[in-house]
C-alpha cells in the first residue's frame, strides 16, 4: 500500500501521496492540493519545494555527497574526460569507445561560428562584461539555426542542436575575451582537445604557436567536471522554466547564463578574487578582516566559504584543492593575492569559529585561485563556470522535454490593495 500523509484543513482531512526517491528521499505530492482545497503552499526561494523528479544528479548536503547518474564526483573527476561526463549527463550512460568518438568528432566539427556573428561582437563596447555578451550571443544562435525553434523537431535535429551549443560556447567565450582585449580572434583547431582548444582560443595569438600546458589542461578538465551539474539550483531551474514554455534550447541556455551571472550563484568565484583584492588594497592585515567576518554587526562576509547546500564540506572543494596546489606549484606563480588566499585558507581550516560553523573553503574559492593563476581575467570566471555547467543544463532541458513537463507557473499569496475605484487625474 502506498504511503500517504494526512493534512487537516478546516476540519477536512486531505491525503497527500508520499513520493520516495531512489536514494530514499521523501516528498509530499501536493500537485492536487489547490484543486481539492483551494490552498497553496508558501515556500520563499523554493527551499522545501521539489519542482520535478529527475534521474540526473543526486546531492546530499549533510553527508557531502554529489553523484552524476549514480557515479561519484570523486571517481569522475579522477578518471573521466569532460566530454565523457557531458555525454553521461545528457544521454544517461557513460559512452563506449564508438559513442565517445562520434560525440567528440561531432562537437569538434561544430566549433566554428557564422562569420556574421563577428559583427555582433563589434557592436559591444570594449569592457562589456563577458557574461552579458555570452548570454546575448547564445540567444542569437537560434536565428542562425531556425530549425531549433520547430515544435516537432526530430531526435536528430535535437541532437545536432545539442552538439552545436556544446561546440560553440567555448568559441564564443574566447571571442568575448579577445574583444575586450582588442586582440584578433583565434579560430579553433580540430586536433586539440575540448579544453586545449579553449585555452588556444583564449591565449593564442596569430603571430606565434600556442602550446597547451598539460597540467593546465588537466586542471581545467577537472574544474569543468566539478561544475557540470548541481541539481535544481537557480540557473538550472531557470533553464527548465524557460524550456517548459517550449522555448528553443539556445534561448533556454541563454536564460540560464543570465541567472548564473549573479554573485550569489556563479559569480561567487569572481567575488572571491574581488574580496582578496580588497584585503590586499587595505594593507593585507588578515586578522582585521577575519575579525570583521566574525562580527555579526559588520556587513562584511567572506566569499568562497561555506555552502548553502553542503553543511559539513563541499566534496568538489576537496578535489579541486589538490588541483589548485598542483597548478600553483607547476606554474610557479608569484602573486600577493594568491598568498592572501592561502593564508585565509589556513585560518578557515583551523580557526574554531569557522570550523564550528562549517565555513570551509568551497569550490568557488579554489576555482577562483586556479583561474587567477592561469591568467584568466576576473570577469571571465563566471564564464568558465558556464562552460562547465552547460552539459548539466542541456541534460536537465532534455529530460524535461522528454517527460512532457508542464509549463512552469508558480503561484503567489497576494498582499496588495484590495479592490478600489479608479480616481481621475484631476482628483488625485
Amino acid at each position: 500500500m502506498s504511503e500517504t500523509a494526512r493534512l487537516i484543513l478546516e476540519n477536512q482531512e486531505i491525503e497527500l501521496p508520499v513520493i520516495t526517491g531512489s536514494e530514499n528521499e521523501k516528498a509530499l505530492d501536493i500537485s492536487k492540493l489547490r484543486a481539492s482545497t483551494g490552498y497553496i503552499t508558501l515556500d520563499p526561494g523554493f527551499k522545501n519545494t521539489g519542482s520535478t523528479q529527475s534521474a540526473i544528479t543526486f546531492l546530499n548536503g549533510e553527508q557531502g555527497i554529489l553523484r552524476y547518474r549514480g557515479y561519484s564526483i570523486e571517481e569522475l573527476a579522477e578518471n573521466a574526460s569532460f566530454l565523457e561526463v557531458a555525454y553521461l549527463l545528457i544521454y544517461g550512460e557513460l559512452p563506449n569507445t564508438d559513442e565517445l568518438e562520434y560525440f567528440t568528432d561531432s562537437i569538434t566539427h561544430h566549433t566554428l561560428l557564422h562569420e556574421n556573428m563577428k559583427r555582433f561582437f563589434d557592436a559591444f563596447p570594449i569592457g562589456a562584461h563577458p557574461m552579458g555578451m555570452l548570454s546575448s550571443m547564445i540567444s542569437s544562435l537560434s536565428t542562425f539555426y531556425p530549425e531549433s525553434q520547430a515544435q516537432n523537431r526530430s531526435v536528430t535535429d535535437i541532437e545536432k542542436t545539442i552538439h552545436r551549443i556544446i561546440a560553440k560556447l567555448p568559441t564564443l567565450a574566447a571571442q568575448a575575451h579577445k574583444h575586450n582585449k582588442g586582440l584578433p580572434t583565434m579560430y579553433p583547431k580540430n586536433e586539440l582537445s575540448y579544453e586545449g582548444n579553449f585555452l588556444h582560443m583564449m591565449f593564442g595569438v596569430p603571430t606565434e604557436d600556442y602550446e597547451v600546458n598539460p597540467i593546465v589542461e588537466k586542471a581545467l578538465n577537472k574544474l569543468l567536471i566539478l561544475h557540470a551539474d548541481h541539481e535544481q539550483n537557480c540557473s538550472t531551474a531557470t533553464v527548465r522554466v524557460v524550456g517548459s514554455s517550449q522555448a528553443n534550447l539556445y534561448s533556454s541556455i541563454s536564460a540560464g547564463i543570465a541567472a548564473l551571472w549573479g554573485p550569489l550563484h556563479g559569480g561567487a568565484n569572481q567575488a572571491v578574487i574581488e574580496m582578496l583584492e580588497q584585503i590586499k588594497n587595505d594593507g593585507g592585515d588578515l586578522d582585521k578582516w577575519i575579525n570583521k567576518a566574525k562580527d555579526k554587526t559588520d556587513s562584511f562576509r567572506l566569499m568562497g566559504f561555506g555552502h548553502r547546500v553542503y553543511k559539513n564540506f563541499d566534496p568538489r572543494a576537496t578535489i579541486i584543492k589538490k588541483a589548485a596546489d598542483e597548478v600553483l606549484e607547476a606554474l610557479g606563480v608569484e602573486d600577493p593575492i594568491l598568498d592572501i588566499a592561502k593564508q585565509l585558507e589556513a585560518v578557515a581550516l583551523s580557526d574554531e569559529y569557522f570550523v564550528q560553523r562549517g565555513l570551509y573553503p568551497n569550490v568557488d574559492f579554489y576555482s577562483g585561485i586556479i583561474y587567477r593563476a592561469l591568467g584568466i581575467p576576473t570577469d571571465m570566471f563566471t564564464v568558465m563556470f558556464a562552460l562547465g555547467r552547460l552539459p548539466g543544463w542541456i541534460g536537465q532541458w532534455k529530460e524535461m522535454i522528454e517527460h512532457s513537463a508542464p509549463i512552469g507557473r508558480p503561484r503567489q499569496v497576494y498582499t496588495g490593495s484590495t479592490s478600489r475605484p479608479f480616481v481621475p487625474l484631476n482628483k488625485r
